[in-house]
C-alpha cells in the first residue's frame, strides 16, 4: 500500500508527520490520510514526498526489488497515477543503478506534472509516437516521432501531450530520481 511505504520509509528516516509536512507544505493531517490510505496524493504532493524522504518516486510504487538485467516486456512495473491520463513502466530492472529507463504513454493533453519540476541529474528522451511539448527552464519545444532532447534535470521542467494522438517516448534518468 503506497501510504504504508511512506510512512515506513519517513519513519526510517526518523521525521515527524510534521518534519515532513513542513518540506512539502502541507498539513500533517494530510499527510496521515495518505500514510493512512484515506487520500491520494496527486502526481505533483507525491513527488514532494519522495523529495522530501530523499527517494526517487518509484520507490513507493513498486513492491519489489529485482536484481536481474532482462526486463521482459510482460514483467514491467507499471506505473498509473490515480485520476491521471499518465502511464509510465519501468523498463531498467530497478533503481538501483546509476540511471533508470521509463516509458511513457500520455493522453492528448496529458501533462507529466501541474507544474515544471527539477531534480538532480540528466534526461535523455526520445518520442516514439504523437507530439510533444517539453518546457526546461525558460524555453520551450515541439518535438515529434523520432526527435529527442537531451537536459539537466536540474532546471524545472514539464512534458505535455499535444496534438490528437497518444504521445510515447522513451527517458533515460542518471542518477534514478523519477
Amino acid at each position: 500500500m503506497l501510504g504504508q511505504r511512506i510512512r515506513n520509509k519517513r519513519k526510517s528516516k526518523s521525521m515527524s508527520l510534521n518534519d515532513v509536512a513542513q518540506k512539502i507544505n502541507k498539513t500533517s493531517s494530510y499527510l496521515s490520510q495518505v500514510e493512512r490510505g484515506l487520500a491520494e496524493p496527486s502526481i505533483t504532493a507525491l513527488r514532494e514526498i519522495a523529495r522530501a524522504l530523499e527517494v526517487p518516486i518509484f520507490y513507493f510504487l513498486i513492491e519489489e526489488e529485482s536484481h536481474n538485467a532482462v526486463v521482459r516486456k510482460e514483467q514491467r512495473r507499471i506505473l498509473n497515477f490515480p485520476g491521471s491520463h499518465l502511464t509510465f513502466e519501468l523498463l531498467s530492472p530497478d533503481l538501483n543503478r546509476d540511471m533508470e529507463v521509463i516509458e511513457a504513454c500520455m493522453e492528448p493533453g496529458a501533462e507529466t506534472s501541474e507544474e515544471p519540476l527539477n531534480h538532480l541529474g540528466e534526461e535523455c528522451t526520445i518520442v516514439l509516437a504523437g507530439k510533444m511539448h517539453i518546457i526546461i527552464g525558460d524555453k520551450e519545444y515541439k518535438l515529434k516521432k523520432g526527435d529527442s532532447i537531451y537536459y539537466k534535470a536540474s532546471l524545472p521542467h514539464k512534458i505535455k501531450s499535444i496534438g490528437s494522438e497518444e504521445l510515447r517516448f522513451i527517458s533515460a534518468i542518471t542518477p534514478p530520481n523519477f
